[in-house]
């Protein structure tokens, strides 16, 4: 009754067009009247609770550097390099594509941001060089996904806050996963552009190439400073965010001088409007983590559960096939915020390693960026690249397919996450 009760009363709010995080706290209203414990003192308290928190300061300071990165001209000499590397191989715009994308994931963490820089940058690039549209926007799309991914991830940051796992960990152990879903990526284009009669653009000398890889040197420091800081323990998840906003408006204004003084507050201000709307929904999701807890619901899907319990593969299967339907219909934050609390005592329970549980977690998250009807990201592409969401949507679904395949890989063979993190980690 007290799971109908909450997931009734926010499915209820969502559907009459209201937005997620004040549904949270509907439901979570709800929950408290069902409970016997409203108390607006309570709500009050829990809310301002749930945005008062200093890793959580990582998710304004990284959409910041995001930001910064867009107008600046470092995503723009990272493009720059990818095509010198990989634009005269046929389908290479595509290469590009995959290739600018994992970098881009390395700077900004940020889905939204890495599908609108590479929308606009390279989307009528391929349109230009005979590349089906759709098709080059599905790519596009499905790159974006791998932004929450490699580190630094916002996603990552908001479920080490809300699971209470090392981010750090978390950020480590993401590496690997993220490259295999790029390869994937890299290995469903090969296979769709091979019949295609596209002539490429000429191989780039050895001296343009050199040209691009020093103009984008100063972009590609950012994500060694940022992974070996975080080894080495010089500063935390949060800190690397305001090392990665002063790095990026730095380079921006004195190495790049592509953002000028005037633009600054309109960085700012871009930036400020994207984290208030993360923080806000953050700080709704903990009334109902709060709720969730008191209500013993973790105690009730351990009981739902049960019968995988003997087996963390299986069980792992089943709650990736749940997210996966979750997916469809809500944002990556909303249902990070809202499982996380209830997942972790079952996986706790079965005996997996949070670590890779949050990896795994985010990863299908992320996919969920991209799965209809919702899908974020598509939403992004479409207006970007001014192209309809169904033709998007169609576009998408081969690489989505892959992503969910090498997901279930990570599934049955833990240790493709696993041994890589243990190695990091040293």
């Amino acid at each position: 009754m007290t799971i109908a009760i909450f997931l009734g009363g926010l499915l209820l709010a969502m559907a009459i067009g209201m937005p997620i995080a004040f549904s949270l706290l509907a439901s979570g209203v709800g929950l408290m009247w069902q409970l016997d414990l409203f108390d607006p003192q309570i709500l009050e308290q829990n809310l301002i609770a749930g945005a008062d928190s200093f890793p959580l300061l990582a998710v304004p300071f990284f959409m910041l550097a995001g930001e910064l990165m867009n107008v600046g001209g470092l995503s723009k000499r990272i493009v720059n390099l990818a095509l010198a590397l990989v634009g005269h191989v046929k389908g290479g715009l595509g290469y590009v594509t995959i290739m600018a994308g994992c970098l881009l994931s390395a700077l900004s963490g940020s889905a939204v941001a890495d599908a609108a820089a590479l929308t606009a940058l390279l989307l009528p690039m391929m349109v230009k060089a005979g590349h089906e549209k759709a098709r080059s926007a599905g790519l596009i799309a499905s790159v974006g996904v791998i932004g929450p991914v490699i580190p630094p991830s916002i996603g990552l940051v908001i479920f080490g806050v809300a699971a209470n796992v090392s981010i750090s960990k978390l950020f480590l152990a993401a590496i690997v996963p993220g490259m295999l879903i790029g390869g994937a990526l890299w290995l469903t284009w090969a296979w769709l552009v091979r019949r295609e009669d596209i002539v490429p653009p000429p191989r780039k000398s050895l001296r343009e190439i050199g040209i691009a890889f020093r103009e984008a040197t100063w972009a590609l420091m950012l994500p060694i400073i940022i992974l070996v800081g975080l080894r080495m323990g010089v500063f935390t998840p949060t800190e690397a965010a305001v090392v990665a906003a002063v790095y990026a408006l730095a380079i921006s204004i004195f190495v790049y001088r592509e953002l000028k003084l005037s633009q600054i507050y309109r960085v700012l201000v871009d930036a400020a409007k994207t984290s208030a709307i993360v923080m806000f929904l953050i700080a709704a999701a903990m009334v109902s983590a709060w709720l969730i807890t008191v209500a013993d619901l973790p105690s009730k899907v351990v009981d739902m559960l049960e019968p995988f319990m003997d087996s963390p593969i299986l069980l792992m299967v089943a709650i990736m096939v749940l997210v996966m339907i979750v997916g469809t219909a809500m944002d990556m934050t909303p249902t990070i915020l809202i499982l996380t609390p209830v997942l972790m005592p079952v996986v706790k329970a079965a005996g997996i390693d949070p670590v890779y549980f949050g990896v795994m977690f985010i990863i299908n998250n992320s996919i969920g960026l991209v799965t209809p009807p919702v899908g974020t990201v598509l939403n992004v592409v479409a207006g970007v690249g001014r192209i309809s969401m169904d033709k998007v949507t169609r576009g998408v679904v081969p690489f989505m397919i892959a992503e969910f395949l090498i997901m279930f890989l990570m599934v049955i063979f833990p240790w493709l996450v696993t041994g890589p993190a243990k190695w990091f980690h040293g």
